[in-house]
């Protein structure tokens, strides 16, 4: 089969499209023919040999979403048929024409979706309500800071937060960026190339500062953070393009009675994944069928175009996801 492989640790130059072996299903699983996968910051980090995929995934080939046709089904599957059209997060390879999933981790593709639109949900729609409704606890009527708006898992958060009745404050270094976002739901925009994003909150509400903060960027943000937050407050940290350490005012989080909790996706157990897919599914399927949630995409490139698609999202200069498609 074809597959994008890194060639050596680097830029996105590394990238080239090469034959592999392909894989094979086993029990409990499927074989899926790959149609299109999405770019991620784990990608890049991958790519630069930064961030290695799990024990059981390839190393040289990319990519942590896929949306396609399930091929062939293995002894003991019961969820699925040859022709279905499935999507899902995996722990790596997604760049490749065919990937094997354990059946219980694919989700079933939406009737009015394309399989390009497809393939640019499950990582941030997984990851943005995993953060959301099982981490953060998030209840109707709260606002939620979303750091990076943005970016695909900010676009997805902004999606579930409104769907779930609640309100988003999302911050991004460009302001047209937001502007974009606004005709999406997005109430308030902070770009914090300009702003000190904690003093905005706090003028948004009144003082109050918000219940939850989803950040998608860490290093110096965590005192802004504290500093945006209501009484029992939640941040919930996912990235940390800015940087994994920083300082911060511990009585700050003794006063106020805040969570901290970190998370990560790839690394959970297939136990995990299968939990996180089911929750995902029971709250969001009526919002899939029915449009009120569904993929951002920025643009979508022919996969042997995947240099250029890292390059675009090395310079953030895409809001929400791009695809690649075979």
């Amino acid at each position: 089969m074809r597959a994008v492989t890194i060639t050596k640790p680097g830029g996105p130059e590394v990238l080239e499209v090469s034959e592999v072996v392909a894989p094979i299903a086993g029990a409990q699983e499927i074989l899926v023919r790959v149609k299109a996968s999405a770019v991620n910051r784990a990608d890049l980090l991958q790519r630069r040999g930064q961030y290695p995929a799990p024990p059981g995934y390839p190393q040289d080939i990319p990519g942590l979403e896929y949306a396609g046709v399930v091929e062939q089904v293995d002894t003991g599957v019961t969820r699925w048929q040859p022709n279905d059209r499935v999507m899902g997060l995996i722990g790596g390879g997604a760049y490749a024409e065919y990937v094997v999933v354990h059946e219980a981790e694919a989700m079933r593709v939406p009737a009015a979706w394309s399989l390009e639109e497809a393939a640019a949900v499950p990582e941030a729609f997984l990851t943005a309500h995993d953060a959301l409704f099982t981490r953060m606890q998030l209840a109707a009527g709260e606002t939620v800071l979303v750091h990076a708006i943005a970016s695909g898992v900010g676009t997805a958060a902004l999606q579930l937060v409104r769907a779930a009745g609640g309100h988003v404050i999302g911050t991004s270094r460009s302001s047209w960026k937001l502007e974009q976002l606004a005709s999406q739901g997005l109430e308030f925009g902070i770009d914090v190339s300009k702003n000190d994003f904690a003093d905005q909150v706090l003028r948004i509400t009144n003082g109050a500062g918000v219940q939850g903060v989803l950040d998608l960027v860490g290093g110096d943000y965590l005192a802004g953070n504290l500093k945006s937050l209501a009484t029992l407050g939640r941040i919930i940290l996912v990235g940390l393009t800015a940087g994994r350490s920083t300082q911060i005012d511990l009585n700050a989080v003794l006063r106020k009675r805040v969570t901290i909790t970190g998370t990560v996706m790839r690394t959970r157990s297939l136990a995990e994944k299968i939990a996180t897919v089911r929750a995902f599914e029971a709250d969001t399927r009526e919002w899939m069928e029915s449009g009120r949630i569904g993929p951002v995409i920025d643009r979508a490139l022919p996969m042997d175009q995947a240099a250029a698609a890292h390059q675009l999202v090395e310079e953030n200069a895409n809001t929400g996801k791009v695809v690649l498609s075979w």
